[in-house]
């Protein structure tokens, strides 16, 4: 019964054998085509093309004065790469909801929780060391809301 259906006089007949085909389908390709490419175009001048990561500069007149065995950071380099958000933010929150100021890393070094002064006292290079990265991330950070960097002059004010 599944290949009959009632027709309108109320009988049985068989379902007829539509070929099924693509009207136009030249234009359908050519749309797709057409969409496909304006699609990609903007893909394409870059493809293959391999940006390199910037290298921060950690030569700051800061760092040269520190002695050898001294020049190291609150954590290592790899974590502060990956996670050094995230350690601002568990710092910004010890230091406003629970007073904690003091920072001990896995070493059992002790470190003041300031991006202000313990962060960028070594790394004061600003533009070099924090910008270079998060431009090439594409990130913008809201440290510098509050936060003054060291390379920024505030004005000096006074009356005539």
């Amino acid at each position: 019964m599944e290949d009959k259906y009632q027709n309108e006089f109320g009988g049985f007949a068989e379902k007829p054998k539509v070929p099924k085909k693509f009207y136009d389908l030249k234009y359908i390709l050519l749309g797709l085509a057409i969409f496909f490419g304006l699609v990609i175009s903007p893909i394409l001048p870059n493809l293959g093309k391999i940006v390199a990561a910037p290298s921060p500069k950690l030569d700051t007149p800061a760092i040269q004065k520190l002695a050898e065995k001294e020049r190291q950071c609150v954590m290592p380099t790899p974590y502060m790469r990956a996670n050094h958000m995230q350690m601002l933010i568990d710092w910004r929150e010890a230091v406003v909801r629970n007073g904690n100021r003091e920072f001990i890393n896995p070493e059992g070094k002790k470190f003041t929780v300031s991006l202000s002064n313990t962060c960028m006292e070594c790394h004061s290079n600003k533009t070099q060391f924090c910008d270079q990265c998060h431009n090439f991330v594409a990130v913008t950070p809201n440290c510098w809301g509050c936060h003054l960097d060291k390379e920024q002059k505030v004005a000096q004010g006074g009356a005539k």
